[in-house]
């Protein structure tokens, strides 16, 4: 019964020593954007390999009442790119091609998700 037990327990130990060792997965690439900042000009934003399945509330589109949302996406990715006009993936969708042409700039967003 004993070494049933120390079975079990090492078996538990493995696996859970196999849950965090497995690296979160990531878009690799890029995902560029626009953004109007403080001086009132356009400016670029970019998220490096982003978590895929997480969703992304662009930080300088992120609060509805006091800023404007981001705009022209271009996903460099090699997932799907899933944009929401809203922050924490709210709002109307548009998806966007991995390794895609950059979006017109009339396509707003406030949050990605990048998905395979």
């Amino acid at each position: 019964m004993r070494l049933r037990h120390s079975f079990a327990a090492a078996c538990g130990a493995l696996a859970l020593t196999a849950t965090l060792a497995t690296p979160a997965h990531a878009a690799t690439g890029e995902f560029h954007y626009r953004f109007i900042g403080i001086s009132g000009e356009a400016q670029t934003g970019t998220l490096l390999d982003p978590a895929s399945g997480e969703c992304v509330t662009i930080p300088e589109a992120a609060d509805p009442g006091a800023s404007e949302p981001a705009f022209a996406p271009h996903n460099d990715t090699d997932e799907f790119a899933i944009v929401f006009t809203e922050p924490d993936c709210a709002g109307d969708s548009w998806t966007l091609r991995p390794h895609g042409r950059p979006a017109s700039e009339r396509l707003t967003l406030r949050s990605v998700v990048f998905v395979r």
